[in-house]
């Protein structure tokens, strides 16, 4: 029976790195954490590795010491009318059965338990404009750049930019900026054409203001806290959880950040003394938060970049740590974050994404 499962059991002894792996590849949100005899030691989802992550937790410590100690489950001789109440009230998708002695013997799955109700995905709405920046050249995809600009590029049957304001429209989300430079009126015109049932503003950048110089363009327009995204990056995660995470936080920026690790194939010298060899570590790893480029920012941040100049997202982020704001982190997987603006990762996008 458990083998039907083993794509969410996972050792003990594992490490959050492979954890954080074995998620993204299985993509059922949470882990059950056991020991050789296959007894229960706790979960791990998503939120779980997030919070370990924030807290300064190591990626390769065990999960053991990662994981949630209070995983809900059920005794062999359970009551199934009672269990079921519990977990179509809590929305659990997996309950671990342990006998006596705290094997898990098998899985309650919500699928199987409520075949005659269908539990729909339904997103709380986020009451929040998005700023979509798109004023860039997209020179990482040159030569493609120089006949179509980088918004329009196109996944399959949808250019960049829908795909990432649908993901916006499921949380019924329904008034979008859009800040432009290089093609503007191609850009324009493309949505011109399309049937759409969401407001869309477009902003013009007179000249090139960088990739935060525009918003000082909405100084006057923007009226609460709001999201701010590039044009070539699809974040694949919960937003609403985003902006739950910078209001609980208190956050002035919040930063949407993916692990990324690199592997070095070879075995790496570390000298001393002049350039005698202290040791070889051989292919070593090391681990990374990268900035995506999507953030949650309060309205008052814009008031930290001057008008009509040339300003980076990297100048406005050190302008608010020199102004005592508050400055968080939201962590997601690697492969929730999807770069379309280089072309090995547009060609990865393109395999990995249907529209």
């Amino acid at each position: 029976m458990l083998k039907d499962f083993e794509e969410i059991l996972i050792d003990k002894n594992k490490t959050v790195i492979q954890a954080m792996r074995q998620l993204d590849e299985t993509a059922k949100k949470i882990l059950f954490v056991i020991d050789r005899n296959n007894k229960l030691i706790g979960s791990l989802s998503d939120g779980d590795v997030r919070r370990w992550i924030l807290k300064g937790g190591k990626l390769d410590a065990t999960i053991d010491v990662a994981c949630f100690k209070g995983t809900y489950y059920v005794l062999q001789g359970y009551s199934i009318d009672e269990v079921s109440r519990i977990i179509y009230n809590k929305k659990i998708s997996y309950v671990p059965v342990l006998d006596k002695s705290g094997k898990i013997k098998e899985f309650l799955v919500w699928d199987y338990l409520f075949t005659d109700k269908i539990r729909k995905s339904i997103k709380s709405s986020i009451r929040l404009p998005v700023v979509i920046m798109a004023g860039g050249k997209g020179t990482r995809l040159t030569p493609f750049t120089t006949i179509l600009p980088k918004p329009l590029i196109p996944i399959n049957n949808k250019s960049v930019l829908e795909i990432i304001i649908n993901n916006f429209l499921d949380y019924n989300i329904e008034n979008f900026y859009v800040t432009l430079n290089y093609k503007s009126k191609i850009i324009k015109s493309y949505f011109e054409e399309l049937e759409i049932d969401y407001n869309i503003n477009f902003i013009n950048e007179k000249k090139p203001l960088g990739t935060a110089g525009s918003l000082s363009l909405l100084k006057d327009t923007i009226k609460s806290d709001f999201i701010l995204t590039n044009c070539d990056i699809i974040i694949e995660a919960d937003y609403l959880d985003i902006v739950n995470h910078h209001f609980e936080n208190e956050n002035d920026i919040t930063i949407v950040a993916s692990m990324k690790n690199y592997k070095i194939p070879y075995g790496v010298c570390e000298i001393e003394n002049g350039g005698n060899l202290k040791n070889i570590v051989e292919k070593p790893e090391y681990n990374f938060l990268v900035n995506t480029g999507m953030y949650i920012m309060r309205k008052d941040i814009i008031n930290l970049i001057p008008d009509d100049t040339f300003f980076h997202m990297t100048d406005l982020i050190n302008s608010a740590k020199n102004n005592e704001k508050k400055i968080g982190v939201y962590p997601i997987s690697e492969k929730s974050w999807i770069d379309t603006g280089e072309w090995e990762e547009y060609k990865k996008a393109l395999n990995r994404l249907t529209y």
